[in-house]
């Protein structure tokens, strides 16, 4: 299989997939596609031809099926490999981690716009100025906490179904953007924040975002330059 992905160091979408499929040691090949959207170039090229969305992460069979959301993503690899937990195995948990990644795919909107990835940069006095002053983000930080805290204390941790799983996949770039903005968590939130940022899959994909050095103005509302 064929990931397309967009800057690792932005890219919270592609996060998600490409630590998944990571985490649970499943062969693919990584296609990177510079976050570039000026008519002719590379990105508008190549999704043309793999996704009807011309976004990333796109999932691409060897015979050309194709998978184009992150949560249809989930759920095809869930299929294709039962031998792994992608999913918790008991139905009602399941039901549960999948009701947490819809919540993450349409909501959070405030903290999505006002704290967007970026993994190679730390924005704390922007985030403590935010916190102060945005009651929308405080209200996604604190429904985002109280998610964390159910299940970590339903199921004991470290992670929200006890091991790794998709779920968790889709709130690793969330922790990230908790970390670079410095939002207060609870404590039991905030050890769950550090136990996905120390997860493999996950410090390999910080590593090579940092790795990348490419500043991409469009996605950097508090920076001018690198």
């Amino acid at each position: 299989m064929k990931l397309y992905i967009g800057n690792k160091n932005y890219s919270s979408w592609s996060m998600r997939s490409g630590v998944l499929l990571a985490a649970f040691g499943i062969p693919f090949d990584e296609v990177k596609l510079r976050f570039d959207f000026s008519p002719g170039s590379e990105w508008h090229r190549v999704t043309a031809g793999v996704s009807p969305t011309r976004r990333v992460p796109v999932l691409v069979e060897d015979d050309g099926f194709t998978v184009w959301d992150t949560l249809a993503i989930a759920e095809y690899l869930a299929d294709r490999h039962p031998e792994h937990a992608i999913w918790p195995r008991d139905a009602r948990q399941r039901a549960r981690a999948r009701s947490l990644c819809a919540e993450m795919h349409a909501g959070f909107g405030r903290l999505r716009s006002v704290c967007p990835m970026n993994i190679e940069a730390f924005f704390l006095d922007v985030g403590q100025r935010l916190w102060a002053e945005d009651e929308a983000l405080r209200a996604d930080v604190a429904r985002l906490d109280a998610a964390w805290r159910d299940e970590l204390a339903a199921h004991g941790g470290p992670f929200l179904f006890g091991a790794f799983g998709a779920v968790d996949a889709y709130f690793a770039p969330v922790a990230v953007r908790l970390s670079r903005f410095g939002l207060p968590l609870s404590e039991a939130a905030a050890a769950y924040r550090d136990a996905l940022l120390a997860h493999p899959a996950v410090e390999d994909w910080i590593a090579e975002a940092l790795r990348e050095q490419d500043f991409v103005a469009e996605d950097e509302p508090y920076r001018k330059a690198r």
